[in-house]
């Protein structure tokens, strides 16, 4: 199974009403299946900062972190998604970007 697969059935446990996991990978220079972007929009949000978002977020993926370089997340309440334009850019790799 391919690692972004594996991120979005981790991910799941978050009960998700929109998921999206891309593998950036391509634009960086430390090789396949390293940088992720992943978006999620999930009630258990609610009620949260970012920092704690993120942490359920790294909580659900468990040990599979440490077999990425990079995952950049942008975490919404179905409300701030409803209200939300684009998401942002990943930001540039400090290891090297194409």
């Amino acid at each position: 199974m391919r690692k972004l697969d594996l991120i979005q059935n981790a991910l799941q446990t978050l009960q998700p009403e929109h998921l999206e996991v891309l593998d950036e990978s391509h634009t960086h220079s430390r090789g396949q299946e390293t940088h992720y972007k992943a978006v999620i929009v999930s009630e258990q949000f609610a009620g949260l900062n970012s920092v704690k978002r993120h942490q359920k977020a790294y909580a659900a993926m468990g040990e599979m972190m440490q077999q990425i370089h990079a995952l950049a997340l942008h975490t919404y309440t179905p409300e701030e998604w409803a209200l939300q334009l684009a998401v942002p850019a990943s930001p540039v790799c400090a290891g090297g970007h194409k």
